[in-house]
């Protein structure tokens, strides 16, 4: 369903963007694997798992190239869709996969950890979008996937640079595709549930957090490789501004904010009619403050 197309997969080394690579070369994509080859807090770089990438994709067959330039460079971005460019004559489609963590309580995190956390996921998919899209318009085709996190759609203890990385993306992917819907280019985002090196960096202190990182082993991440390569396709040209999540074998789709109850008052409100009237009527819709496992509280099936 990707056959003629030239793809770019950012943090394509390894578990999800791995996944996404080997499945765009399995049907039929030319794949340029870009993955800088970071530990997970940022720090290092190793070139190694983006050319074992490529010799996968090769030795089943498929055309790759390596690339590890750092997502969180607007050069380096426009470097990886040179390499599209230079080595399959096209590209037309991104995958915004790359990401680091720097977890902590949101009391004890520096700007640092907070800033590092957003240019990889935020300004990453930015820099690299934006490299590709001038492309895009001039033929008049194209497609974006971002991947986001329940993280930010729900919510998470811990996280909150990832977390708000993860919501930003949300609502610069539905900018792109307003904007950009007129010259036939969509944006989608995948909040993805499944194990990875990201994941495992969880920390299991309790039962119960043993238990969920055993749900989580058994989500992998080819699930959410065959909806990243859907949205790359043309069968989903009329798919766009959506958010998804693929947990397992199940594939959900995340409502967006909209308003849920109104209060009116002719004569405008004070402080005290707020308190007294406006909260109480609004109450009953207010949303806990759920972590992700409170939302998929049941086993993956």
């Amino acid at each position: 369903m990707l056959e003629g197309k030239s793809i770019v997969v950012t943090g394509a080394g390894g578990g999800i963007g791995r996944a996404i690579a080997l499945a765009a070369a399995a049907e039929g994509a030319s794949v340029v694997v870009n993955d800088i080859g970071a530990a997970l807090d940022g720090s290092g770089g190793d070139a190694g798992p983006a050319h074992q990438v490529v010799a996968e994709i090769i030795d089943a067959g498929g055309q790759a190239v390596a690339n590890t330039s750092s997502v969180s460079d607007p050069e380096g971005a426009e470097a990886m869709i040179a390499a599209a460019l230079d080595a399959f004559g096209r590209i037309d489609g991104v995958v915004n996969n790359a990401g680091v963590l720097r977890d902590g309580f949101f009391h004890k995190m520096s700007a640092e950890q907070f800033d590092q956390v957003l240019k990889v996921h935020l300004y990453g998919s930015f820099n690299v979008s934006r490299a590709a899209a001038p492309h895009f318009k001039d033929q008049g085709s194209g497609a974006f996937v971002h991947m986001t996190s329940t993280s930010g759609l729900i919510g998470n203890v811990a996280q909150a640079n990832y977390s708000a990385a993860k919501m930003a993306l949300v609502g610069m992917s539905k900018s792109i595709a307003l904007d950009m819907q007129r010259f036939g280019v969509r944006s989608n985002c995948i909040a993805p549930f499944a194990w990875s090196r990201m994941i495992s960096s969880i920390k299991v202190d309790s039962d119960e957090q043993r238990a969920r990182v055993s749900k989580l082993q058994q989500m992998t991440p080819d699930k959410v490789a065959a909806m990243a390569a859907y949205l790359l396709s043309d069968a989903a040209q009329e798919v766009s501004g959506q958010i998804f999540c693929v947990r397992n074998n199940e594939i959900f789709l995340f409502s967006q904010p909209r308003p849920v109850r109104s209060v009116h008052r002719g004569e405008g409100w004070t402080v005290a009619d707020i308190a007294e009237h406006a909260i109480p009527a609004l109450k009953s819709d207010f949303y806990p403050l759920d972590v992700s496992s409170d939302v998929f509280s049941w086993d993956p099936v």
